[in-house]
């Protein structure tokens, strides 16, 4: 019989992934593997092999783009008290490469160009640009995580929390139509060419559907949930998938910023039904900034937050409370209908039964009332149980701090494209406390992720090679100076929330930024 921590690790998968390394900041310039004196006696390998035994000898990985490196190419692997820097550059033959570490990886990368070679390559930008504001029309508050996307095609955005959007629309999408939605709320249609270049101001009214409260008190909301089980397989995409989407996490100790990646994604999004692969993801483009100014004794960092947000796809995994083998350790009920663009859903509000000493979740699901299809759900752990999950968040723990979670929340939403559902948005927050033994005050840190999906394609969708999947951690290399929107060039991306961005413009950091 499984253990009451094995059974708990087994049903929070997506929580026991996002998993936080704490660890002591050291010096600011020791010496990195880099400069380590290496011994090597295996003769003639291909580049690929010599790289796998620099890594089983030294415990780093190597990160780059397959075409910098040509790894089928013979190379001498023989060296004695020789600096690993000075054993990458024997094998690789390639003065235009320089090499970094960022934690247990070795990137490499081009050397970075004069800033005129820069300017003289860059492409004509064929887009248009549309952003806006969204927020209530009655107390004006801004709406964050609603969807903005163009009617016809796969291509959208979510607002930041702060309700702005920006959206980059080709010449081809001129005549289509922008669509604002967000549940309980009337859906707004723009046409594309009356918004190009304009900031928009959408203010959307909440539409109040008069439902009898006897019908809803006569919904059972177990078996709404069962038909929207039973519905996946109609609902959801059968067949594969590319997802383009734009990722970013970062980690707050009190209010003040200590690591924020981003970064553009491609996925293979494997079909909902009748599919033993799994899904994979691809770096196309991504930065990561560090607070190196800080002399901080503890910092906290966010692993595997990628593999979380595919984890977090709980209609392809199974959320918790919807999987018939573990509902029944949950209470529901119907608590409204409300209106989903031309639409309408059920909200249903679940928690844990008073009877289970589990930490589950609490939260709501919303279920569309004509195809059953799960539209969005907002779940967090159950408070009162989170001391219970410490050991599914906290990994490699500091020396002389305890560490422990406050509050996990998630939500995950879904889009309707030609017919068919499709991971359209996800969002974790996480808040956590460290103290120093004998010290009286914690520390607050605040952990999140979020992935908003910004065009979908159905085309010619293959597996990726193996070498191009990302790894586990980020990919990032050449250090530039400031925070810079225009980076990401044609790609879609979310706006950091105006605290967030001034504390991205006020810190002295290093931008570090990787593209395929």
């Amino acid at each position: 019989m499984p253990s009451r921590n094995g059974l708990i690790f087994k049903r929070f998968r997506y929580t026991a992934i996002a998993l936080l390394l704490l660890q002591a900041v050291g010096a600011n310039c020791q010496k990195t593997i880099l400069d380590s004196l290496m011994t090597f006696n295996s003769g003639q390998v291909k580049t690929i092999t010599a790289l796998e035994i620099i890594t089983r000898q030294t415990g780093y990985n190597f990160t780059y783009d397959s075409r910098l490196i040509n790894t089928e190419k013979i190379t001498d692997l023989s060296f004695s008290a020789v600096s690993l820097r000075t054993v990458l550059e024997n094998i690789t033959s390639d003065d235009s490469l320089e090499f970094s570490v960022i934690d247990r990886f070795i990137i490499f990368s081009r050397k970075p160009a004069s800033t005129s070679q820069k300017v003289d390559s860059l492409p004509e930008i064929q887009f248009d640009y549309i952003t806006g504001t969204i927020t209530d029309a009655e107390s004006k508050e801004a709406l964050a995580f609603a969807t903005v996307a163009l009617k016809n095609k796969g291509k959208g955005t979510v607002t930041n929390t702060n309700g702005e959007f920006g959206l980059k629309i080709g010449r081809e999408m001129t005549n289509d139509t922008l669509s604002v939605s967000y549940i309980g709320y009337l859906n707004i249609e723009i046409p594309v060419i009356e918004s190009l270049g304009k900031n928009l101001e959408i203010r959307m009214e909440r539409e109040f559907i008069a439902i009898p409260g006897i019908i809803i008190r006569n919904q059972i909301p177990q078996e709404i949930i069962n038909k929207s089980v039973r519905a996946i397989p109609e609902n959801y995409s059968r067949s594969p998938a590319y997802l383009t989407g734009f990722y970013r996490e970062g980690v707050l100790k009190r209010r003040y910023l200590q690591n924020y990646s981003e970064a553009i994604l491609k996925i293979y999004k494997s079909s909902y039904s009748g599919s033993i692969l799994g899904d994979q993801i691809k770096v196309l483009k991504s930065r990561k900034i560090e607070n190196s100014g800080k002399k901080d004794t503890l910092t906290v960092r966010l692993k595997a937050g990628l593999n979380t947000c595919m984890e977090l796809d709980g209609v392809k995994k199974t959320f918790d409370f919807i999987n018939p083998e573990t509902m029944q350790d949950y209470s529901f009920r119907m608590t409204d209908i409300v209106t989903w663009e031309d639409e309408s859903a059920y909200s249903i509000d679940f928690e844990q039964r008073e009877d289970i000493d589990l930490p589950l979740y609490k939260g709501t699901v919303y279920i569309n009332t004509v195809d059953y299809a799960i539209l969005n759900a907002e779940f967090e752990l159950n408070e009162a149980f989170l001391f219970k999950m410490k050991d599914s968040f906290i990994a490699n723990s500091t020396r002389g701090f305890s560490t422990w979670p406050v509050s996990v929340k998630y939500s995950v939403s879904y889009r309707k494209v030609n017919g068919l559902y499709y991971l359209s948005h996800v969002r974790g927050d996480l808040q956590f406390a460290s103290k120093k033994k004998r010290r009286v005050f914690n520390s607050p840190f605040t952990v999140f992720f979020e992935l908003a999906v910004t065009d979908i394609e159905l085309n010619n969708v293959t597996r990726f090679d193996r070498d191009e999947v990302a790894p586990v951690h980020s990919v990032f290399s050449k250090v530039i100076n400031s925070y810079d929107p225009l980076f990401w060039g044609d790609q879609d991306f979310l706006r950091p929330e105006d605290n967030l961005l001034q504390e991205l413009r006020n810190m002295k950091v290093n931008l570090q930024e990787f593209s395929e």
